[in-house]
């Protein structure tokens, strides 16, 4: 098992499994547990790490990476280095390439959807050429095609700062040579137009279907770059506009001079054309030799004493191939005459008599295959052998009616099963592509994929009613939802809304999996001890309620106590020490002094008025007969309280009427006389 799955690197990233492995490093899908999101984390390979020289290019590689910032660049998010171990982090691209794109597509794609793509590629390119970064390994397989139909550029794995100053084959990965820039093969020194060759090879494969150059070893192909040019693109479809093949030859120069100088001039060129597919650029065309497609397109590593011998040897070669195939005619045919000139006697019969004989039995013999062939082709139809088409990579679809790519031979799907390829493409098949058969069988079995597997996300529910996130979930598929043993007060969300979900949202789920669901208790209200008010004076006592305590003076009452003096509070709502939740509205009463004089008549009682039965938070006040409010406003949760005492004082008859969330509830006579 991999030594770092399931691993948690800095107390953050934990490790979920291997999704790549490149040249300097292996790649993982991991989760970031403080963000709460999945992401690529790419790690320096063990067996590099001892190396301090390339334990520097990889840390140089993240810090040059992480200054690029653009929607059509695979964003890093951190870089880590320590003593054993230095990792990236990046945005994991929900996608496929764009080298399985076109293999999806038949290899070949409309202008206007290359047009797409090359846009937003040489985009990306001009924003890392403006932070001086060179990508070096433009091809296909490092370009993501989002669902969406964005793409993100990946993979600077041997980008470089441009002041890096010079690269060679020999000291770095050769790359795709299908791909790279001639003064990349000759080793010399690279700048951002060698990128945009590199962009103008995708687009001329993006638009004939085929790559430019082709050769039996990368080193060939390698030398084409420097040597050769390929055939126009209107050469192979005349379909393609005039000036859609002006720009790809263009940004394709061998010479950088003459391409684009930049990123954004063949931006220019490309939003142009975009307006008007019928401008004419007036580049000067160029003539090309026509090659057949590679598939050697993975990076190769070439090394440092082969190289350049290797490269030479086969210049020489071609060179010479070239020059013999020039030489004059009439010079070999002179050459001819006087070799037979030098052996004399020529006028001897036998030797045209030898040569009359011999062509004869050539003629006989040729008579003699061609008619054993006929009758082999009558008798035995089947006895030649045949090479089996390649039909792996291609789309289902596209292949079953194509004779001419059949060549006799018919498809029989034999499976369907899940795979990384898209939905309708052949995975397997069986003969093998170019093997060799004879017989009369001429059926070839195809397993053919269905896609990948779709990965069920957890939804986002904060916030969410319960309901509502019940049926996001049944939306979703079959799971086992526990929505009462986990809740919280929370001060912003709702009461029986959503706070948070185990798994957390983005999460990878599954049918059948038992998610929890945190439920809000609503706002928390903090509790204090109620304070001992009798004794202080009104405006003490009133300070000590709202400031000191948080909750809420109801309107203050006045009466007689003989226990306390007048002007000292001598009665309160709450007693004191009782534990109290903060907005809670507290009453009071004033003593106006002992029973006498004027006060003879005025007496105290309490009175309790009962809640209606409903099971909810009401908002009760009481009012005198006159309107007067003599307690409340104030919250009562009827679950748990079932009425209120509270004092009044006063003389004669007096009504107190009970007002429920701002209706009468219920009414009482009050004889203070009795």
């Amino acid at each position: 098992m991999d030594q770092y799955i399931g691993k948690l690197l800095d107390n953050r990233y934990e490790i979920l499994e291997q999704i790549g492995v490149g040249g300097m490093a292996r790649v993982y899908k991991a989760r970031c547990h403080r963000l709460n999101r999945l992401v690529a984390v790419k790690i320096l390979r063990e067996d590099l790490a001892e190396d301090a020289e390339l334990r520097r290019r990889f840390h140089d590689e993240s810090q040059a990476v992480a200054m690029l910032s653009h929607p059509n660049i695979v964003a890093v998010y951190d870089v880590s280095r320590s003593s054993d171990l230095e990792y990236i982090v990046m945005e994991l691209i929900d996608g496929i390439t764009l080298k399985q794109y076109m293999q999806a597509k038949g290899n070949k794609l409309n202008w206007r959807e290359a047009l797409h793509f090359i846009t937003q590629i040489v985009k990306a390119l001009g924003h890392a050429h403006s932070r001086g970064i060179i990508h070096r390994d433009i091809k296909p397989h490092n370009i993501m095609v989002l669902r969406d139909g964005s793409v993100k550029v990946a993979d600077f794995g041997i980008a470089r700062v441009a002041s890096g100053g010079h690269s060679t084959l020999t000291q770095e990965a050769l790359g795709s040579v299908h791909y790279i820039s001639p003064e990349q093969a000759r080793g010399s020194h690279i700048d951002a137009r060698s990128d945009l060759y590199s962009a103008g090879v995708v687009l001329y494969e993006m638009i004939t279907g085929r790559l430019p150059f082709e050769g039996d070893t990368p080193v060939s192909v390698a030398i084409q770059h420097i040597n050769s040019i390929p055939l126009s693109p209107r050469e192979l479809d005349d379909t393609i506009p005039e000036a859609l093949e002006a720009i790809t030859m263009k940004a394709m120069a061998p010479n950088p001079d003459n391409r684009y100088s930049s990123a954004d001039e063949m931006l220019a060129d490309l939003e142009e054309f975009r307006k008007n597919p019928n401008i004419n650029f007036d580049y000067v065309r160029q003539d090309f030799l026509a090659d057949e497609p590679d598939d050697a397109d993975k990076t190769q590593v070439v090394n440092t004493s082969v190289t350049r011998s290797a490269i030479r040897r086969e210049a020489e070669r071609q060179s010479a191939r070239s020059h013999s195939a020039q030489q004059p005619r009439r010079r070999r045919e002179e050459e001819r005459e006087r070799e037979e000139d030098s052996r004399g006697g020529g006028k001897s019969n036998i030797p045209i008599i030898a040569a009359v004989a011999a062509i004869l039995l050539f003629v006989c013999v040729l008579i003699f295959m061609m008619f054993s062939s006929v009758l082999s082709s009558i008798f035995n139809p089947q006895s030649e052998a045949v090479t089996v088409p390649t039909v792996t990579g291609r789309l289902f679809s596209d292949v079953v009616n194509d004779q001419q790519l059949l060549n006799g031979f018919t498809l029989e799907m034999s499976e369907q099963r899940e795979d990384d390829q898209p939905a309708g493409t052949i995975i397997q098949q069986d003969p093998a592509a170019n093997a060799s058969i004879t017989g009369s069988n001429r059926t070839i079995k195809v397993v053919v994929s269905t896609g990948p597997e779709e990965e069920l996300v957890m939804p986002d529910l904060s916030k969410k009613p319960l309901q509502e996130a019940l049926n996001a979930l049944n939306n979703l598929g079959d799971f086992e939802v526990d929505f009462t043993t986990r809740s919280d007060y929370h001060d912003t969300i709702e009461k029986d809304c959503v706070i948070s979900t185990i798994p957390a949202a983005g999460s990878t789920i599954e049918e059948g999996d038992k998610i929890y669901l945190t439920m809000s208790l609503g706002k928390k209200n903090d509790t204090v001890p109620m304070i001992d008010l009798r004794g202080m004076t009104e405006e003490k006592a009133l300070s000590v309620i709202t400031d000191d305590l948080g909750l809420v003076a109801g309107p203050v009452q006045y009466s007689s106590s003989d226990e306390y003096p007048a002007g000292q509070v001598w009665f309160q709502s709450i007693a004191p020490k009782e534990m109290v939740e903060k907005g809670t509205t507290v009453n009071i009463i004033v003593s106006t002094g002992p029973s006498s004089g004027s006060d003879l008549s005025q007496s105290s009682k309490t009175i309790h008025f009962d809640f209606p039965d409903n099971g909810s938070v009401v908002t009760i006040e009481v009012r005198d007969g006159n309107g007067n409010v003599v307690y409340g406003p104030e919250e009562k949760d009827t679950n748990f309280e079932s009425g209120v005492d509270f004092p009044v004082s006063g003389s004669g008859s007096v009504i107190y009427i009970l007002y429920v969330d701002g209706r009468e509830y219920s009414r009482q006579t009050v004889d203070f006389g009795a």
